[in-house]
């Protein structure tokens, strides 16, 4: 079942079960799915692969993310709290994050890879490693574990 699919029964089972929260962030990721294909008609694709829908997906954690870290710095609880569940919604379809030790033991090897052994190879580590880690570990993370390694 692609997502768009699974995105479609899961907004009628939220209306059935009448959880507007689910409702609401399930039908924010239909939408964003819609205006990626459409962006993507006039190169003749109808439809996103599912690196694409991966792509959107953490793109949309990371707004939650975002949004969570600012809400607190302006002491909006009730905002946090909103968003902390829109990203719990979200992650579900996201691939299992890994945790931190899997996280390091990645990066290690490929650091040893691209064999990098200063902070200046920061660039070359990062390159691989967002493209190798899409959608299953934070950005913020992955550097910060890299310029430690390296630093």
């Amino acid at each position: 079942m692609s997502l768009k699919d699974r995105i479609g029964e899961d907004i009628k089972t939220a209306m059935k079960a009448k959880d507007k929260i689910r409702l609401e962030t399930v039908r924010s990721i239909k939408k964003a799915i819609l205006e990626k294909e459409v962006a993507l008609r006039p190169q003749g694709k109808n439809s996103l692969t599912e690196e694409q829908e991966i792509e959107l997906l953490a793109q949309q954690a990371k707004q939650r993310r975002d949004s969570i870290e600012q809400f607190q710095q302006a002491g909006r609880e009730d905002l946090v709290t909103k968003e902390t569940q829109e990203l719990a919604i979200i992650e579900t379809y996201l691939p299992k994050q890994l945790n931190e030790e899997e996280l390091t033991t990645v990066l290690e090897e490929i650091i040893a890879s691209v064999g990098a052994n200063s902070p200046q190879d920061l660039g070359k580590v990062m390159g691989v490693a967002m493209k190798q880690l899409k959608g299953k570990a934070d950005g913020k993370k992955i550097q910060e574990i890299v310029k430690n390694k390296l630093g």
